[in-house]
């Protein structure tokens, strides 16, 4: 098996993101956050995306920092992420954070899910 560890650069994360996410954690008080991205089983298109802050460390994480925040993935789930950009938008039509996702060759119509 390859080394996974020198392909996570896979997964990047936007300087807007990486802001974001940094502001969030800050709010909180807390330095031993990462932000962690997962994929789990659901939804209408069968795979769910997770985008949370995590405390603790799974076995095989492989992690990324951008602009001062670990970006923490799972070996499971980093097939499925491999190319993903997780960025962040602030405008009238869309806030939050988007996960562009070469993998994903469909998703449901609410955007919650993909396959």
């Amino acid at each position: 098996m390859a080394d996974q560890n020198n392909t996570f650069e896979a997964v990047t994360m936007t300087d807007a993101a990486a802001a974001k996410a940094k502001a969030l954690i800050d709010a909180e008080g807390r330095d031993d956050l990462v932000l962690r991205i997962a994929v789990s089983p659901g939804g209408c298109a069968g795979l769910r995306y997770q985008l949370f802050f995590d405390d603790q460390e799974l076995d095989g994480d492989l992690k990324n920092e951008y602009g001062g925040v670990v970006l923490a993935v799972d070996r499971l789930s980093l097939p499925y992420l491999a190319g993903a950009t997780i960025d962040y938008a602030d405008s009238i039509e869309k806030q939050g954070f988007t996960i562009d996702n070469p993998n994903a060759q469909g998703a449901c119509a609410c955007g919650d899910s993909f396959n």
